[in-house]
C-alpha cells in the first residue's frame, strides 16, 4: 500500500483539458499559459513589437554597432548648421544694420537659437527611448491643434496672413509644429492599424483604416492651416500626409483620390482667395508688376544669374542691400548663389543629399514600422521643404513663402529643426547599422 502511493506521488500531476483532451503536466501549461500572455501582448502593443516585414538584412561579416547614434548623419547636420550660421550673418548684415542698429543682430539670434536647441536636443537623445515617441507623438498632435486655433485668436499678422504668436523675445509659428506633428502621428496610426490597413474588408478594412482615418488627421490640420491662408503650410502637410499614408501601407487608389481632393482644394481656395489668386497670376505673368508682387523674385533671379560659377565673394552681395526684401528668410538661397556661385548652390543642396540619404539608411535599419515612418517622414520634410524653397526662387512655382532649412533665421523653426534631427538619432540609436 506504501510502495503504491510513494509511486502515485513521484509521477508528475496530470489533467486533462476540456477543449482538446490532452494531458499536460503542470509545468507544461504554465509554460503555455506564459507563452500565451506573450502572444496576446506583442498582439496587443504591434508599434513596438512588430519588426519591419521583411526585416533589414544585416552583412555578418561587416563590422557592426548598436547603441550610438548615427555619425554620418550627425555630421551633415552639423555641418548644415555651421553653414547655415555663416550664410545667416552674411545674408542678413546690411538689413540688420538697418532695422535693428547691429550687423550681428540676427546672428546672434541664430546662435542662441542653435545653442538652446542642441542642449535640449542633446539631453533627449541620451535619455530618451523609443517608446517615449508615441505619447510625444499624440502630445505634439493636441498641442499643434491648440495653437492653430490660438493662432486665429491672438496670432500676429504679416500683411494679410496670420500664423505667428507673438512670444516677445520671439514668434512661434503653430503649423511648423504642426508638420512634425502629423507625420508621428499617422506614423503611430498606420503601424498600429497595419494589419487592418492591409485587409480586404470592403468599408472595415483598407478604405476605413487605410483611407478615412488618415484623411482625417491631414484634413483637420489642413484646414485650420487654411484658415491662416497658408498655403505652402497647406502643401507641405497635405503631401507630407500622402507620402507617410504610402509607406504606411494605403492602396494607390485611395491615394489617387486623396491627390484629387487635395487638388480641388487647392483650385477652390484659389478660386475664393484673392490672395491665393495674386501669387498665381504673379507667378504666370513675373513682369506684370515689376516693382510690386513680382520685385522679389525678379530681385532673387537677378542675384542667381549674377553668381556665375564661383560667385562674388563671402559677404559681397550687392542685392542683400534692399532688394530683396527680408534676404535672411525665405530668399537666403539667391544669396548663397549670388556670394559663392554655382559653387556654393550645389555645396547646399550636396549637404542636403547626403543629410537625406543618411535618413533614408536609418529608416531602414529602425527597429519597428513606427520609427521607420517617422524617421522617413521627417527626412522627407527636410526634402521637401529644401525643393519648394529651391523651386519657388528660381520662379519654378508660385511665391509662397518656403523657409530654407538650417538657413532661414526663423527661430522657433530652426529649434524645431534641430529637434527632429534628434528624433531620428535617437532613432539611430537603436537600430544596428553600419557606422
Amino acid at each position: 500500500m506504501k510502495d503504491n502511493e510513494k509511486e502515485t506521488k513521484d509521477q508528475p500531476s496530470k489533467y486533462v483539458t476540456k477543449y482538446d483532451k490532452k494531458e499536460y503536466t503542470l509545468s507544461e501549461r504554465r509554460a503555455e499559459r506564459k507563452q500565451q500572455r506573450e502572444e496576446k501582448r506583442i498582439q496587443n502593443d504591434e508599434v513596438f513589437h512588430t519588426p519591419l516585414t521583411p526585416p533589414p538584412e544585416i552583412d555578418e561579416t561587416a563590422p557592426l554597432s548598436k547603441g550610438g547614434v548615427d555619425t554620418w548623419f550627425l555630421l551633415w547636420s552639423m555641418l548644415l548648421v555651421c553653414f547655415g550660421a555663416v550664410m545667416s550673418y552674411s545674408a542678413s548684415a546690411v538689413y540688420a544694420e538697418r532695422e535693428y542698429g547691429s550687423s550681428t543682430y540676427y546672428l546672434w539670434r541664430y546662435l542662441l537659437f542653435a545653442v538652446v536647441a542642441c542642449a535640449v536636443t542633446v539631453l533627449f537623445v541620451m535619455l530618451a527611448r523609443p517608446w517615449m515617441l508615441r505619447y510625444l507623438a499624440v502630445g505634439s498632435y493636441a498641442l499643434s491643434i491648440v495653437l492653430l486655433l490660438l493662432v486665429l485668436l491672438i496670432g500676429a499678422a504679416e500683411g494679410v496672413a496670420q500664423r505667428w504668436i507673438d512670444l516677445g523675445f520671439f514668434t512661434l509659428q503653430p503649423s511648423e509644429i504642426a508638420k512634425m506633428a502629423v507625420v508621428m502621428m499617422l506614423a503611430l496610426y498606420m503601424s498600429k492599424y497595419e494589419r487592418r490597413i492591409s485587409s480586404n474588408a470592403k468599408f472595415s478594412g483598407s478604405f476605413k483604416h487605410g483611407f478615412v482615418v488618415p484623411m482625417a488627421i491631414i484634413g483637420l490640420i489642413c484646414v485650420l492651416i487654411a484658415l491662416e491662408r497658408h498655403i505652402s503650410g497647406l502643401m507641405i502637410v497635405g503631401v507630407l500626409g500622402v507620402s507617410v499614408m504610402f509607406l504606411g501601407g494605403t492602396r494607390p487608389k485611395y491615394l489617387g483620390l486623396f491627390f484629387g481632393i487635395i487638388i480641388a482644394a487647392g483650385v477652390f481656395l484659389i478660386l475664393v482667395s484673392d490672395y491665393a489668386q495674386d501669387r498665381v497670376m504673379s507667378w504666370i505673368n513675373l513682369e506684370s508688376d515689376p516693382l510690386g508682387s513680382g520685385w522679389q523674385t525678379l530681385q532673387g533671379l537677378n542675384a542667381i544669374g549674377s553668381g556665375g560659377f564661383f560667385g562674388l565673394g563671402l559677404g559681397f552681395s550687392r542685392q542683400k542691400y534692399g532688394y530683396v526684401s527680408q534676404p535672411q528668410n525665405d530668399f537666403i538661397f539667391t544669396i548663397i548663389c549670388e556670394e559663392l556661385g554655382f559653387v556654393g548652390a550645389f555645396l547646399v543642396v550636396f549637404l542636403f543629399a547626403m543629410l537625406i540619404w543618411r535618413g533614408i539608411r536609418i529608416g531602414q535599419r529602425a527597429p519597428d514600422k513606427f520609427c521607420a515612418l517617422t524617421v522617413w517622414g521627417l527626412t522627407f520634410k527636410i526634402a521637401l521643404q529644401v525643393a519648394m524653397n529651391i523651386a519657388v526662387v528660381t520662379n519654378m512655382m508660385p511665391n509662397t513663402g518656403v523657409s530654407l532649412p538650417f538657413f532661414s533665421t526663423g527661430g522657433s523653426s530652426l529649434m524645431l529643426q534641430i529637434f527632429e534631427i534628434g528624433i531620428i538619432l535617437l532613432i539611430s540609436r537603436f537600430s544596428t547599422q553600419k557606422k
